[in-house]
């Protein structure tokens, strides 16, 4: 039996409340044994956004677990792919060296979006990362 190993996978935004942590749900879901995902902010926020808890929840992905992290935590550990989702995150983001992979995907920030369409950019944005 052969066993493949686990590409790591690191997401980055600015506050890891809400873009990157719907990116590290969907990845961790469909990328099943194939993956390990992680996120990471370079200015993490206290707590996940309760509108990303609840539209992964809907989608049957549980992110009641999940805190904000600070992207220092994981400098000197090895990921095969660092994926920025925000322009910050991009620009700010520190050196990884042994990433064979660095892509960035620029989406919009669904917590910066008014009420009362808050909850529908949350959920256009969860729906973008599923397409990709």
């Amino acid at each position: 039996m052969t066993t493949v190993k686990k590409r790591r996978v690191l997401i980055l935004c600015t506050g890891n409340s809400a873009r990157s942590q719907l990116a590290e749900g969907w990845l961790r879901t469909l990328g099943g044994e194939r993956f390990a995902a992680f996120s990471a902010g370079t200015d993490p926020k206290p707590v996940v956004h309760p509108l990303a808890v609840r539209v992964m929840s809907e989608a049957g992905i549980d992110l009641t677990g999940h805190r904000p992290k600070d992207v220092h935590r994981f400098l000197g550990q090895s990921f095969d792919c660092i994926i920025t989702v925000c322009d910050n995150a991009r620009d700010t983001c520190p050196t990884f060296p042994g990433a064979q992979r660095q892509l960035h995907w620029s989406l919009p920030d669904p917590a910066a979006v008014a009420e009362p369409e808050r909850e529908a950019a949350f959920r256009q944005t969860s729906a973008d990362q599923t397409a990709a």
